[in-house]
């Protein structure tokens, strides 16, 4: 208490924290008091800097006008590119116009020049379709990159067309209708050209659609289809085509289940073992081998089959002289490698990505020499027809008309076949050289077995089948192993999901660990079967193969009567 004598006493200083505060409410108050005078006559003062939020969504407006920019730059660029790829097929289909326009005799018909720029059409879409089997499963593994796999296909579908595909082709495919009750020559051709368009048109949609389906069934079917509708269903072999839809189950299972076989063999020979060098060491080049012979078999079976008919003996020696080959090239390059190898499954799976390249082009030369009758044959037959008068069911080939099959593969390869390539080899189930191989392996096996048989198969079915079995048997091998490793406890099940290639395991590890046994495996084999296989893949390619005999046959006789009634026919 101050008296009223005494002097005045110092105010004590104030702590740093309030003489700050005091500060800062001083300064408030002068703001207040000011009415914000001074802050609006600074010239310094941004004043949108008071104000962020406005900033921030300016901001955030402008990065979605920035991201719908690119977009729509990126989509003009793709619909570009696809004008370009149209525009490049449409060339090659001038070429082929004028082409035929300048043979002799029957290159001056219009009806034959139209029946020849189908045919360039449909074996462009077999380039886009079918190739695909024979290198996605390369291209998946990433044993061959997409260009790679692109070119060795392109040379080997146009070496197996001009070498072995033969000088003469059957004028109706598989023998499914019988040409002699065709009341004229006239109507046989119509037929042919109404088959030639059903097939082209549908394995267009299929691969506009991502569907690997069978060329020689679409052909088939378009057969069937014409001769129906020009002489009615008497004309048709019903016991063949039943065989051709028994082909539809057969190939598939053969397919996945060899492929499947072998895969599982190099899992317990090779990829489970601890000593996985010894153990590659000893089956590497016994597999390989088994793969090299196969395949000589194979070329011999259906690669070479139009230029030389090899009995069964010759084609068994023939392959046991190439396993023999492979087995000693093989095991020497196995036990050299071995020296720098490391004890892992990825040195393994190296070992077979040179094999599993051979076979990707062997695969393709056997498919241009079969396949490129499915293009050339009914056009073949129009030409022949054309120039005799006559219906015949043996048709020489024309050179010309070999190149317009050929080369028609090759340019629809380049320029449709990356979207089924991509499905086939990456978009089904996850590949590595192993399982790619085992694909590989089964499809000639199975071409081997089934002519062995007398089985009607199709490569297409197979491959595809294959790929769904090395898929099928991972999925079961890894629920397995969950099953086993829930008997000790949920937080093992993750972690057995993790060594099988769980991605999203942080996330779910906290939650397996307090979840019962019976929901842990439900939790696993679902997300499981999301990740190896997608089944709708697995349905999509199911309903094509089934409708892809019905669907062009309809398609076919529609195309027929619609020439017919806008007089679209040979003269």
């Amino acid at each position: 208490m101050k008296s009223k004598g005494s002097p005045p006493q110092p105010t004590p200083p104030a702590k740093a924290g309030h003489a700050a505060d005091a500060g800062k409410a001083d300064a408030g108050k002068t703001s207040k008091a000011s009415g914000g005078a001074d802050l609006a006559a600074s010239p310094s003062h941004d004043p949108a800097a008071g104000l962020p939020p406005k900033v921030l969504l300016g901001a955030t407006t402008l990065d979605k006008d920035l991201k719908k920019i690119a977009k729509v730059e990126a989509a003009a660029q793709a619909q570009g590119q696809v004008m370009a790829r149209v525009g490049l097929a449409l060339l090659f289909l001038l070429a082929v116009w004028i082409l035929t326009s300048m043979q002799p005799g029957a290159g001056f018909s219009p009806f034959v020049i139209a029946a020849a720029v189908v045919g360039g059409y449909m074996a462009m879409n077999i380039g886009a379709n079918d190739v695909a089997n024979n290198v996605g499963p390369a291209v998946g593994s990433r044993a061959l990159t997409l260009t790679g796999a692109i070119l060795i296909a392109a040379i080997f579908e146009t070496a197996g067309a001009l070498i072995a595909g033969g000088d003469v082709v059957a004028t109706v495919s598989k023998g499914i209708i019988d040409p002699d009750l065709m009341p004229d020559a006239a109507t046989f051709l119509t037929a042919m050209l109404a088959a030639l368009l059903a097939a082209a048109l549908w394995l267009n949609l299929a691969t506009f659609v991502g569907a690997p389906v069978s060329t020689t069934h679409s052909i088939v079917g378009g057969v069937m289809g014409a001769g129906i509708a020009a002489t009615g269903f008497a004309a048709v072999n019903w016991p063949t085509m039943g065989a051709i839809a028994a082909s539809w189950v057969i190939s598939p299972l053969m397919g996945g289940i060899i492929a499947a076989g072998f895969l599982y063999f190099l899992k317990i020979t090779v990829l489970y073992k601890d000593d996985k060098i010894f153990a590659a060491k000893r089956w590497a080049p016994i597999v390989v081998a088994i793969m090299a012979g196969a395949f000589a078999m194979y070329l011999m079976n259906k690669g070479i089959a139009n230029i030389y008919k090899a009995s069964w003996v010759e084609t068994i020696i023939a392959g046991i002289a190439v396993y023999a080959a492979a087995w000693g090239v093989m095991r020497s390059h196995v036990f050299s490698r071995a020296l720098n190898m490391e004890n892992r499954r990825k040195s393994v799976h190296q070992l077979f990505v040179v094999p599993l390249i051979f076979s990707a082009a062997l695969l393709s030369f056997a498919h241009g020499a079969n396949d490129v009758a499915n293009a050339v044959g009914p056009l073949a037959a129009i030409v022949s027809v054309s120039d005799s008068g006559t219906i015949i069911t043996k048709a020489a080939i024309p050179l010309w008309v070999m190149l317009v099959g050929a080369v028609g593969i090759s340019v629809g390869l380049m320029l449709f076949g990356p979207k089924l390539i991509r499905t086939v080899g990456q978009e089904i189930t996850k590949l590595n050289p192993v399982r790619a191989f085992c694909v590989a392996l089964s499809a000639a096996i199975t071409v081997i077995i089934a002519s062995a048989l007398g089985l009607p198969v199709s490569s297409t079915h197979i491959a595809v089948g294959g790929i769904f079995g090395v898929g099928f048997l991972r999925e079961f091998l890894a629920r397995r192993q969950l099953r086993a490793a829930l008997n000790r406890s949920p937080l093992a099940a993750a972690e057995a999901g993790a060594q099988a290639g769980l991605a999203t395991l942080k996330s779910i590890t906290p939650k397996l660990a307090v979840l019962n046994e019976q929901a842990a495996a439900k939790a696993h084999s679902k997300y499981r079967q999301r990740r190896l296989v997608r089944r709708q893949h697995a349905w999509s390619i199911a309903a094509a193969w089934i409708f892809t005999v019905p669907l062009t046959a309809s398609l076919a006789g529609l195309l027929y009567h619609l020439m017919r009634a806008l007089n679209v026919v040979a003269n």
